[in-house]
């Protein structure tokens, strides 16, 4: 149960953002373009940087879901784990580990983001615009965990909640559907 009165009875991230769709939207609408529009990185290269930041802010609700979002877009579970153990190990592009690395800094404070962070990720192969993006999905995630949490919405326990939830983050994105999930007949999914 959430520390505050909402609209409908939806876990998460979802439950707050259809509570509020004046302030949802526009945020699901930056989620969409940094996840699912177009970018030299992968939806699930994206995903791990959500994924990590998630995991690292010890929110188990969006730790899940974009877990399941991962393995969904073609990652599993050994891959997850070496993201989150030791990024050096994982099997990801040298890109990509220096693109975490600087993830995990901003999840941690933007400030220890350094220069050599920066130029380690150019060397590696990184465009300025994926290492925007790259802080960018990490600070929208650490706004999303601490919205989660802070106000204390429902985590399901269930694994099949976040399959579904993550088939439909790869299938339809992260927009809400014009009427409502809840009017959509979505709301078993998100």
């Amino acid at each position: 149960m959430t520390y505050i009165q909402l609209n409908n009875q939806l876990p998460g991230i979802t439950g707050l953002l259809e509570d509020r769709p004046d302030t949802g939207d526009p945020i699901r609408a930056l989620t969409q373009v940094l996840l699912r529009g177009e970018n030299t990185l992968t939806e699930m290269e994206r995903e791990l940087i959500a994924t990590l930041v998630s995991y690292r802010n010890e929110c188990r609700f969006c730790t899940q879901a974009h877990a399941a979002t991962v393995k969904a877009l073609g990652g599993d579970e050994e891959l997850l784990e070496k993201v989150f153990r030791d990024i050096e190990e994982a099997p990801v592009s040298d890109k990509m580990k220096a693109l975490l690395q600087i993830a995990g800094k901003v999840q941690k404070l933007g400030k220890e983001v350094t220069a050599e962070d920066i130029r380690r990720a150019r060397q590696q192969g990184a465009t300025d615009h994926e290492i925007h993006d790259t802080v960018l999905i990490a600070a929208l995630f650490c706004l999303y965990n601490r919205y989660v949490d802070g106000l204390g919405t429902y985590c399901p326990e269930d694994p099949a909640y976040y399959e579904k939830l993550a088939s439909r983050l790869v299938t339809v994105g992260y927009m809400r559907p014009r009427q409502g999930l809840l009017a959509s007949g979505e709301a078993s999914f998100t």
